[in-house]
This record gives C-alpha cells, structure tokens and sequence, in this order.
C-alpha cells in the first residue's frame, strides 16, 4: 500500500518492462518498433522515458537501440502480451513496474511519474493511462510488482496456461486507478496512425524539443542545457557580428565546455561569454561607446 513511501519530491523507484514483439497486423506485419517519428525509433522514443528505471527489459528479439537493456523472448515466442509481460517481470527485482508498448511516441519521463504517483497516492495495485476516449491503456502503466506476480501465477495455474491472454484478464483482477492522457496514450496501430504522429511532432507546440532530443539521441549526448540562452546568443551574434556568426558561435561555445569536460552550467558560462562579446561588436559597429580622445 503507501507504507515506506518516498518523501514528497523523491523519485520513486521502479523497473520497466516494454513489450515490442507483437505482429503488428494492422501495419502488416512491419517492424512496427523501427518505424520512424521525428527521426527516432518508436522504440527508442519509449525508451528514452523510462531511462529512470533501475532495469529495463524489453521482450522482443534483440535489435540496435540508443541505450542498454536486458533482452528476453516468451518461452513461446507470440503467445501474446500477458506471456510477455511475465517473461520480462521474472527479470524485475523493484517494488513498482512501469508496463510500457513500444509504439508510444508522446510517452515523456513526466507521464511516467505521474503515474507512480497515482499508484503511491491511491494504494492502488494499478495506475494506467486513459485515451481520447476514456479506454484504459494497460500497456501505459505503472503496476506494483507483488500484485502482478500474484495475479500472473493464479492465470498461469489455469488449463491453458498465459498463452494467448488478452491483457484485460489479468488487469481485470486488480484494484487500478486512472490518469487521462490522450496525447501520452497516442500509440501507433496503423499506418494513419503514423502519419499523424509524425504531423503532430511539428504540430503540438514542442518541435524544438523533439529535434534537439533526437539530435542527443544520434550523438549520444546525454546534456540538458537552457535552450533559451543558446537561442538567445545565436540571435545576438547575427544581429552583432553576421548572420552565419550564429551557428558557429554556438558550435565554439558546446565545443568549448565539452573541452572543460563541464555541464549545463559550464555551457551557460561559455554563452554569457560570448554573447557579451558579441554585443561588443554590435556596440563598435552602431558607434557605440566613443573612443576616447588621444589628447
């Protein structure tokens, strides 16, 4: 329940489980966890939101992704999504899992502590998301981990075994809670589907994050930095030195904390610098300041 519950504020701590071996029918039969939305694999997307999960483990066949992670199959590989979840549970030692598919292209780190939250707050077995239309998502969701493997053993004990569960049979046992999301449940099950996550990127107001997520993700660069004062020395070394000044002050001032081996704030130091500089030139160049007399 909410014994031994983490300070107001604290990170809860959790493993994850990304189910990625589906057939994916409605796409016919495409890699559906390779499929591209604002230049990354939906898989990595999902797995870029629970980076903060002691263990991630994805079920599927193992493939390239942007960070480690623990591979496992279903001992019959297509025996549905409750045999995989408890292929990948038997891999999870934390007190909560968070239950995630691999075709979620809006899932952010935020959704998933609010829905740790929702379970801590509640003593719920359950926390999941809810759609556009009120359905629950159960592959969206935060779970304490006792309760799944007591359920999974009591369905696993019956005549035919996991194989070919539908995941309502396994959530229908348990005490859930909800958390609407329509944007974080958005998943990917056809092709239409895919178009619209890939309009929607440049369309919900956060094209700027995506982009410069995708660019961390291709450079293996794991740096959170204010934007805001980058984008603001690039304008001022185009307005007080040149138009192409700008991308390449930005580029010295990376390259130069990068050399100092600092972070976020090392790079906002290295763009006061620099900004200052240009508003120098800018002043030299509008007659700013006077030169002072010779004599």
């Amino acid at each position: 329940m909410t014994d031994n519950a983490p300070a107001p504020g604290t990170p809860v701590p959790y493993d994850a489980i990304v189910l990625a071996g589906g057939a994916a029918r409605r796409l016919g039969g495409a890699d559906k966890p390779g499929l591209r939305v604002g230049g990354r694999a939906l898989l990595d997307r999902v797995l870029a939101a629970c980076a903060d999960a002691g263990t991630t483990v994805v079920v599927a066949d193992r493939r390239p992704t942007t960070r480690p992670v623990r591979w496992v199959r279903e001992e019959s590989p297509g025996a549905g999504p409750v045999a995989a979840l408890e292929a990948g549970l038997r891999h999870t030692t934390a007190v909560h899992t968070v239950v995630l598919s691999a075709d979620l292209p809006f899932l952010r780190p935020a959704t998933l502590r609010s829905l740790l939250t929702a379970l801590g707050d509640t003593g719920a077995e359950g926390a999941l998301l809810t759609d556009a239309d009120g359905r629950d998502q159960p592959l969206v969701a935060a779970y304490r981990t006792a309760a799944l493997r007591c359920e999974l053993a009591a369905l696993a004990a019956g005549p035919d075994g996991l194989t070919g569960l539908p995941l309502r049979r396994l959530t229908g046992a348990l005490s859930l809670t909800r958390v609407p999301d329509p944007l974080a449940s958005f998943d990917c099950d056809t092709w239409d589907d895919l178009v619209n996550a890939r309009a929607r990127i440049r369309e919900h107001g956060h094209v700027l994050d995506e982009w410069i997520s995708a660019v961390k993700d291709e450079l293996g660069i794991d740096l959170d930095v204010d934007t805001g004062v980058l984008l603001d020395l690039a304008r001022d070394a185009a307005h007080g030195v040149a138009r192409p000044a700008a991308p390449l002050t930005t580029f010295l001032v990376g390259y130069a904390a990068a050399q100092g081996k600092g972070g976020p704030d090392a790079v906002a130091e290295a763009a006061r610098k620099a900004a200052a500089l240009a508003l120098r030139w800018e002043e030299e160049s509008s007659g700013g300041p006077s030169v002072p007399d010779a004599g």
